[in-house]
């Protein structure tokens, strides 16, 4: 590969540049990844959605479902709804990844422009910061439990509270807020390799847990809600749950081909999506429904989270195990859903300076400061939250679909996402397509009065779908039609998978 330009990296070094790429847009992790010497196996990415799928942020989400009116092949059906949605969206923004090998911030450049790629690249990121934030502290309450457990003289410490979080809960924060960032700084190839470990330790743990479950309740389960919907109120609530449910993850959806750019080929996504969404989901709906339905036929109460159920593991070892396990877990959520998104939108703003390890850390420090445990108090803040990702990421999907699919039919000029050069077919008007800022204003509006406009409460559940409707729909219709598309791939500027 021959080189004409060299990057200056906060002058500790110089980084050769390919010729023609812009240094404001091209650095070894934005570049694309080279075909050859792809890592991202199907098991690697089932790896990463089961994980994803157990998370406990999820078992509380679902859990809030029975307490919401829904018994137990009501939830199912919600969550198998969501995962055949699912499954179709992620293959379609998969093969994306695939086919060009860019990470998110790059392909919304096809889009947005050169520079309007900013707007949704820092929206996944900001959404992502605030579940990093988020998961950390459920998992904290975790570590909490295990160290009573270990040193029951901690427990006062648990009572002392500063800024709404006990001392313990801060010490149990920042443990694993270091060990995260730890980890991720090693780059992608370190996460794959931590899913990929983190993957079975999940399924056996969830699955040693409703066991014990089983076995303290005899067998027995309760399969309906303790305040249980029918009829039309029942129909409701499922389609709604399902939609949320996709809603959870209108953040993936989006920047899936940040993973899939190191996919080995079209099969290993497929396989690694149809295992691990619907297939996963599956086994995580019946785990929900065994804790849940278990604990209710032990004690008559509604657990709100699996550490409900470790908590009463009246044998220390075993409730030390649970507990590792569970810690194992979030931290592989936090480091496929929560740290590659804002590392790459932060390193897409300022590319000369920001690597990938460096914007991790700084996505990090963000995840603390803001406090997470605070947005955290309430379901209802949850809920609410997840009507506005909708909002927001429902119309970034639909416009960047409808874009790549229906527009482009999946011709992309693969170095030109890479050049500033004003003749170039991404930079529109000063590196912003005005086309897709139109279509993204009202659709996103739109779908934010749905949200949170209390007479249209009964819609707001469905703000992603909507939101994504919309997006699409808009953009189509305002794009030009008939033009010939450039399709070129990115080998002459791409590196090597070695993140």
């Amino acid at each position: 590969m021959s080189h004409s330009a060299s990057l200056a990296d906060d002058g500790n070094r110089e980084l050769e540049l390919p010729a023609g790429v812009s240094p404001s847009l091209y650095n070894q992790d934005l570049a694309p990844s080279k075909k050859q010497g792809r890592t991202w196996s199907a098991y690697n990415i089932f790896a990463l959605w089961t994980n994803d799928v157990h998370s406990l942020g999820n078992y509380s989400f679902a859990i809030g479902l029975f307490a919401l009116g829904l018994g137990a092949w009501q939830i199912l059906g919600a969550l198998m709804l969501g995962a055949v949605f699912l499954f179709m969206l992620l293959n379609l923004s998969g093969y994306m990844g695939l086919k060009t090998g860019v990470p998110f911030p790059v392909m919304s450049r096809i889009s947005f422009g050169t520079r309007g790629a900013q707007i949704p690249a820092l929206i996944r990121g900001g959404v992502a910061i605030v579940w990093f934030g988020i998961q950390t502290y459920l998992a904290s309450m975790v570590l909490d439990v295990l160290l009573i457990a270990l040193l029951p003289g901690l427990a006062p410490l648990s009572q002392q509270m500063v800024l709404g979080l006990s001392v313990l809960g801060w010490i149990s924060f920042t443990t694993l807020w270091i060990v995260q960032v730890i980890i991720a700084c090693y780059g992608m190839e370190s996460i794959r390799k931590y899913e990929a470990f983190a993957g079975p330790v999940i399924l056996f743990t969830f699955l040693a847990l409703a066991a014990w479950v089983l076995y303290s309740s005899g067998g027995r389960l309760q399969w309906s809600a303790p305040n249980p919907l029918t009829g039309g109120a029942m129909w409701a609530q499922i389609l709604g749950g399902a939609s949320l449910w996709v809603a959870i993850y209108g953040t993936f959806v989006l920047n899936f081909c940040d993973f899939t750019r190191g996919a080995t080929s079209r099969r290993a996504v497929v396989l690694g999506n149809f295992w691990g969404i619907p297939i996963s989901m599956l086994i995580f709906g019946l785990m929900v429904v065994v804790l849940t339905g278990g604990q209710l036929m032990i004690d008559g109460t509604l657990i709100k989270s699996p550490t409900d159920v470790v908590q009463k593991i009246p044998n220390t070892p075993l409730l030390v195990l649970a507990s590792l396990s569970l810690l194992i877990l979030t931290i592989a959520v936090n480091l496929m859903a929560n740290f590659v998104a804002p590392a790459f939108a932060l390193a897409n703003m300022l590319p000369r300076h920001l690597d990938f390890r460096r914007a991790a850390v700084l996505s990090a420090v963000i995840g603390f400061v803001i406090l997470p445990w605070n947005l955290y108090n309430s379901p209802v803040v949850i809920v609410y939250f997840l009507g506005g990702l909708g909002a927001f990421l429902g119309p970034l999907f639909g416009i960047v679909m409808a874009d790549y699919w229906l527009i482009r039919k999946q011709r992309v000029d693969v170095p030109a996402l890479y050049t500033d050069d004003p003749a170039g077919p991404y930079h529109y008007v000063n590196g912003f397509n005005p086309l897709a800022i139109k279509a993204l204003i009202p659709s996103a509006a739109i779908a934010l009065l749905i949200a949170f406009l209390p007479g249209l409460q009964a819609l707001s559940q469905f703000s992603w779908f909507i939101a994504a409707g919309l997006g699409a729909l808009a953009y189509y219709l305002i794009a030009p039609k008939g033009l010939t598309y450039r399709d070129r791939d990115g080998e002459a500027i791409a590196v090597a998978t070695k993140h």
